[in-house]
């Protein structure tokens, strides 16, 4: 297990340090975002190329890896293209000065490596160690993530169209998905890769990928998630009669 974590290590390190390279040039660290998703690609080639062969479950988590990814990759490169650099990375580059180039370094790219090779435990975990097998379990993670993946689409795609519509400017979005939860989005995401960790039941050290999707909860709900967003949302108009009655994270119906 060792040897595969760090081979998919040093294969993150390289794909984080080329974009870190891009980004630079570009002078846009939220090319990061773009990154991300496409990392877990990479993670997923180099850990099924170190297996002695290709499992059901291997396959199957493989195949979500990479439908997941390329929506993901697609949807923010399409959105970020057609507007200045995320505010987050904005903040950080004025806020670093002359040390932002080593500093977008460590604290961007390697820092989103390190998160990553975390949250792909699963993937590294039953490419490790697979005898085959495919069970009703398995099954389950395939629904629940394909559940996750349709949230998390459908609610990108219903923000998008919002704030295209320039009669939407300054407003926030209350309808759709945004109706039972502030963030469906990140739900999606927390809830597809709980999908992904079931696909891996079975497999000899299931348990230990458990910790990739608490690793990514815990994140979007606790870190840099929800509370950047909400924070740079409490001062528009309507957040906080929205917030009152609407659900954080998990979807449930207003409050009256």
């Amino acid at each position: 297990m060792l040897i595969l974590l760090v081979r998919v290590a040093l294969a993150i390190w390289v794909y984080m340090t080329a974009f870190f390279l891009v980004a630079s040039l570009a002078r846009r660290n939220d090319l990061a975002d773009v990154a991300w998703g496409l990392g877990f690609v990479v993670v997923a080639v180099t850990a099924v190329l170190a297996a002695p062969g290709l499992t059901a479950r291997q396959g199957a988590v493989l195949l979500a890896t990479i439908i997941w990814a390329a929506r993901l990759a697609l949807h923010i490169w399409s959105r970020n293209r057609k507007q200045a650099e995320d505010f987050r990375y904005r903040k950080w580059r004025e806020d670093w000065g002359d040390q932002y180039l080593i500093k977008a370094y460590l604290n961007v790219f390697m820092l989103q490596g390190l998160f990553m090779l975390i949250n792909s435990l699963p993937i590294t975990v039953v490419n490790y160690a697979d005898s085959g097998g495919w069970g009703i379990t398995n099954w389950i993670g395939v629904l629940v993530w394909a559940g996750g993946l349709v949230f998390e689409a459908v609610g990108d795609h219903q923000l998008t169209v919002f704030r295209n519509d320039a009669a939407n400017r300054g407003k926030i979005i209350t309808t759709g998905l945004w109706r039972y939860t502030r963030h469906p989005n990140y739900f999606g995401e927390a809830l597809l890769w709980w999908g992904i960790w079931l696909m891996t039941v079975g497999s000899a050290f299931w348990p230990l990928g458990a910790i990739g999707p608490a690793f990514i909860t815990l994140m979007l709900t606790r870190v840099s998630g929800i509370p950047l967003l909400e924070k740079r949302s409490a001062t528009k108009p309507g957040w906080a009669e929205y917030a009152a009655r609407t659900s954080v994270f998990i979807p449930w119906f207003p409050k009256q």
